[in-house]
């Protein structure tokens, strides 16, 4: 009975751990930006039309479990896209990023800081990719493409909105949403 038990235990624990990889791609449990660690939160794959784009993973400075204590907390996160699909168009994505908007801080589509963030993609993505979304507790916005900065805005109403897009009430998708809260 006590093997059961253990055995139990264990393949509960097993499952609540972070994914070391998923769809062939490793995932760091942690990464370091200025100079602060930010742990893996959790991951999944952002589909559309059952294709999938990318992996979407979310880290933070402590573990976040729900999507309304993720907005409240003031603390840096990063959402990574680790691309998977051939080709993703610069287009698709502002589009996508716009759509998000709209859906779930309407009042920002039009506004100027996000114009400029669009702005910061300009190349098409393709699989292999790795783009960093750096959300600064102090309300910046940095944009990183295969490492190289693309840019950055600094607006607390922008950096809630762009995770806003992933974890809202209407997000791009749900079942990565439920991942990078750790529940996928």
């Amino acid at each position: 009975m006590r093997l059961l038990l253990a055995l139990l235990i264990t393949l509960l624990l097993a499952g609540t751990a972070p994914a070391a990889e998923i769809a062939g791609v490793h995932i760091e449990p942690s990464v370091t930006v200025n100079n602060h660690v930010l742990a893996l939160n959790g991951s999944g794959i952002r589909k559309k039309f059952f294709v999938k784009v990318y992996i979407g993973s979310l880290y933070a400075s402590h573990r976040l479990t729900s999507a309304a204590e993720a907005m409240r907390d003031d603390g840096d996160k990063l959402i990574r896209m680790n691309f998977l699909h051939s080709k993703v168009e610069k287009g698709k994505i502002t589009e996508a990023f716009r759509e998000g908007f709209a859906n779930n801080s309407p009042g920002l589509v039009d506004s100027a800081e996000v114009k400029k963030f669009l702005s910061l993609f300009t190349d098409d993505f393709k699989r292999g990719d790795v783009v960093d979304l750096f959300l600064g507790g102090n309300g910046s916005v940095i944009v990183k493409h295969n490492g190289k900065v693309m840019g950055t805005v600094t607006s607390p109403r922008l950096a809630a909105g762009v995770l806003a897009i992933y974890l809202g009430a209407r997000p791009a998708d749900e079942a990565l949403k439920n991942g990078m809260l750790g529940k996928g």
